[in-house]
């Protein structure tokens, strides 16, 4: 497969609707963030079809994604890390990867069960406006949507982890 490059972005508030572009600038979907309270997304295809769903499940740390039909067919853990950010995707279809960056970095990489690099992403965006991301995949064994959720997990994840320290003061 010939890499790839997509963009999408959240939104300020993190709640409507985005489109999803490729590198020369097509639109090959929409990513809908469906309430800012919520904490879940859908995945649109190029022709706005739900093409895969995500979402905590209630009480629960796992980010799961489901396709259009609400079977899962993947689910995102944070891993316990000290010195870089680890998270364990598991795709129902195509096994274990991990996705891992540097403690201060806004970049990511996306490897399989056999040590190969699938895709990278990175934040773009500056410090005052929405963030945006980058997908660069390398093979495509998950689909853009399947990464894009994934992705958008990783981001939700961080946002909780932000909450509750944000939150986490003595009283």
């Amino acid at each position: 497969m010939a890499e790839s490059i997509i963009y999408f972005s959240d939104n300020f508030f993190s709640a409507g609707v985005t489109e999803i572009f490729n590198g020369s600038g097509d639109k090959v979907g929409s990513l809908d963030l469906k309430s800012a309270f919520t904490s879940s997304v859908n995945v649109l295809d190029q022709d706005d079809r739900l093409a895969v769903k995500a979402h905590f499940p209630f009480f629960s740390r796992r980010w799961v994604i489901e396709d259009h039909e609400d079977k899962a067919i993947g689910e995102l853990r944070q891993r316990f890390s000290f010195f870089t950010r680890k998270f364990e995707y598991h795709s129902n279809q195509h096994g274990l990867y991990e996705i891992e960056s540097e403690a201060f970095s806004r970049e990511y990489q996306i490897i399989d069960e056999n040590g190969e690099l699938t895709a990278e992403f990175k934040k773009i965006s500056g410090l005052f406006e929405a963030p945006v991301y980058e997908l660069n995949r390398f093979a495509d064994k998950l689909s853009n949507e399947e990464l894009i959720a994934a992705i958008m997990g990783v981001y939700m994840i961080h946002k909780r982890n932000n909450s509750a320290n944000a939150g986490g003061g003595a009283t």
